[in-house]
């Protein structure tokens, strides 16, 4: 389950948001859109903010009941100059990539697939009907010196975990608290239980928070699903209070230092990058390669900005 990203979220000229020097607390609300057959919280690109540290998309779908008319599919599709991060907290789910992959994803486990200048893949419901599907896709974007590399795809069957009073949390990306000087993003999933809880966080990242399930209280300001609470810069902890059990996502990462244009599932700098990936996927070029999926093919039309023929 991806993008497309469109106008509404992040425009159609290339841009990036200032992020807060110091620490902030700004609660926004996130657009709801339709992926597949999915209703899906788009929290990531938006209007006002396109990027927390480097990562550029939040989808947040669920969790939903399959059936025959709403299963989480998404036929072939094609991505470049990102990596796709896919967190399941109920069902299951199929990925099936231009690479040759073919993965089963649960819960617990996580699925990273990087686009380099291009690669193709599709999601496939995996849960049989009448069962819950839970999930949020997330996109970290490249910087210049890989989004032009070969793609690649991982799975990861083990995560590790770590206790803090009142939360169990599992690290997706990175690592809690001052890191490594080269690490630049991090991606948590905090099980929160009742009670208060106080996670170390990187000063120098901007960090932001996703409330999957549940109502969040941070520094008093109510987050529950639908919501994105930024948290600017420079904090060394943020704690967060729940009555009763409770899920998010902490975000964060150095502040990214490129402008991007973001539309359908391309990241890019300029206008010509996008048209050209367009061109690319109408015409089957061979640059994203081909998915081995039931599903059909998705189709687009040309960017906004290119004017119709004739």
């Amino acid at each position: 389950m991806s993008g497309p990203v469109e106008v509404t979220d992040a425009g159609t000229s290339p841009g990036a948001t200032n992020p807060s020097a110091a620490p902030a607390l700004v609660v926004s609300t996130s657009r709801t859109t339709t992926v597949g057959a999915m209703a899906v919280r788009r929290a990531l690109p938006n209007r006002g903010r396109r990027t927390v540290g480097a990562w550029c998309f939040v989808d947040h779908a669920g969790p939903i009941t399959v059936d025959g008319n709403v299963r989480p599919d998404v036929g072939p599709h094609p991505h470049m100059g990102l990596q796709t991060v896919t967190w399941l907290i109920e069902g299951e789910l199929l990925h099936r990539d231009s690479l040759g992959s073919e993965q089963v994803l649960r819960p617990g486990q996580l699925n990273l697939m990087t686009a380099g200048h291009g690669v193709a893949h599709a999601e496939e419901a995996a849960t049989r009907p009448g069962g819950t599907v839970h999930l949020v896709q997330l996109w970290i974007a490249q910087p210049s010196a890989t989004r032009w590399g070969a793609p690649a795809f991982e799975h990861r069957p083990e995560l590790s975990r770590l206790e803090l009073p009142h939360a169990v949390v599992t690290m997706l990306v990175g690592e809690l608290g001052p890191t490594d000087p080269d690490a630049q993003v991090l991606g948590a999933d905090l099980d929160l239980r009742s009670g208060s809880t106080t996670a170390p966080l990187d000063p120098a990242f901007e960090h932001a928070l996703v409330v999957t399930i549940g109502r969040v209280m941070v520094e008093g300001q109510v987050a529950t699903p639908g919501h994105l609470v930024y948290l600017g810069r420079g904090r060394a902890e943020v704690t967060l209070s729940v009555a009763e059990p409770a899920r998010a996502l902490l975000l964060g990462g150095v502040p990214f230092a490129e402008q991007l244009l973001m539309w359908w599932n391309f990241v890019a700098r300029t206008r010509q990058e996008i048209e050209a990936a367009h061109v690319d996927w109408a015409t089957d070029s061979g640059r994203f390669g081909r998915v081995a999926s039931p599903l059909d093919r998705i189709e687009t039309p040309p960017p906004p900005w290119v004017p119709p023929p004739g």
